[in-house]
């Protein structure tokens, strides 16, 4: 018998049974059938009686791996990395000297003069632990994305119909998991978290010390952060873990294309039950929109200028800006983009915002650097003595 059965899009066969009906056992059954050949005729089955006969396949999906890594990405990355180490260097090796990292906002008002010195105070402690965890976790995810997203065992064969007339578990077939695609996916959930968890205590820092007035912050803060900002990512990664993701069926956790979450259904459209949305899309977007009120508040606040202290508009104008900006970069306020792409719909504006969203995501680690260490008085020292 030659059977010839509809191609089934953006799929490969897999493997196929020789089956017949049995009625005793109300089942398919492959006792007195076997394979004879597969082509793109179709496929022939021999069987020694006579009854209904049947083809069950089983289908594998037809994956399509893009290249990830395209110029500006790269570029972008290798430009974070070594910003990130820069800048990691940098606050370690000048942790125990004045800060003026946001002196652009010191003689605004009263409120940011207070936070300046309470910076500087405390620089042995919090704003070096948050920012310098900021970078590490920022640095790490970047590295390894540069290094393992691209998943280094790819479907790229057609697979090899079995000899065996074995019936199918089921219709559609997934591969096992091997090699490291998943444990790479587990650390880059884990320190992309981690950037956002640690932008989040950055940003509750920002609003006590300018709040509260404080001249140091409170007792335990810097072990509290630690436990939060090292822990917390690591129970939202076990949970998605234990939900989603099993040996033998490793796409319910990651993608095949690429090393990262999983996010779409067979049929390409976003699915809300994988863990792209519920494990990563959802806390981001709470700790986004903290981030924001905080970005909002310091901002208002910057904005009420001491009548006491006298400074040109152009100059107050351009410290206000500054210090508002080096915040939203510290703060990954650029994700922002990544949050309008899911929900654009004209395709104009969709490539605006997917080239700012690559650009400004990639670029994120020079940003700190240029905003966070090479505008400091210590490197300016340096270079203009250098030069």
């Amino acid at each position: 018998m030659l059977f010839k059965p509809t191609a089934v899009p953006n799929a490969s066969l897999y493997d196929f049974a020789c089956v017949w009906w049995n009625y005793t056992l109300k089942d398919w059954s492959t006792y007195g059938c076997s394979k004879v050949n597969h082509s793109e005729d179709g496929l022939q089955c021999f069987c020694n009686h006579t009854t209904n006969f049947a083809v069950l396949m089983s289908f594998r999906n037809d994956f399509k791996y893009a290249e990830v890594l395209n110029w500006i990405t790269t570029l972008g990355c290798s430009m974070s990395i070594i910003g990130l180490s820069l800048t990691i260097t940098f606050q370690i090796a000048t942790r125990s000297q004045p800060s003026k990292i946001l002196q652009a906002s010191r003689t605004i008002s009263k409120y940011t003069i207070t936070f300046q010195i309470a910076t500087r105070k405390s620089r042995k402690t919090n704003p070096t632990v948050l920012l310098v965890s900021v970078c590490v976790c920022l640095l790490i995810f970047t590295l390894l994305f540069v290094l393992g997203v691209d998943n280094p065992h790819k479907q790229l064969e057609k697979p090899e119909i079995q000899e065996d007339n074995i019936l199918p578990p089921s219709d559609t077939h997934t591969e096992r998991d091997r090699g490291p695609c998943t444990a790479v996916t587990v650390l880059l959930q884990y320190f992309l978290l981690g950037t956002f968890n640690w932008n989040t205590l950055y940003a509750t820092h920002v609003f006590l010390m300018i709040r509260n007035s404080l001249a140091t912050s409170p007792s335990h803060f810097t072990a509290c952060t630690v436990a939060i900002g090292w822990g917390l990512p690591a129970v939202v990664v076990a949970l998605t873990l234990g939900i989603s993701y099993r040996v033998d069926d490793p796409l319910g956790y990651r993608q095949e294309e690429f090393c990262w979450l999983a996010a779409l259904d067979p049929n390409g459209n976003f699915d809300f039950k994988l863990p792209m949305f519920w494990g990563f899309l959802i806390p981001v977007a709470f700790i986004l929109i903290f981030n924001m009120v905080v970005l909002v508040y310091f901002a208002v606040t910057t904005s009420k200028t001491n009548p006491h202290i006298t400074s040109t508009r152009h100059t107050s104008m351009k410290k206000k800006f500054l210090s508002s900006f080096s915040l939203a970069v510290v703060l990954s306020l650029s994700w922002i983009l990544g949050y309008l792409l899911l929900i654009t719909q004209n395709q104009t504006m969709y490539t605006i915002l997917n080239i700012s969203f690559c650009v400004l995501t990639t670029t994120q680690g020079l940003q700190i650097f240029i905003l966070f260490t090479a505008r400091t008085e210590i490197v300016k020292e340096k270079m203009s003595s250098f030069f």
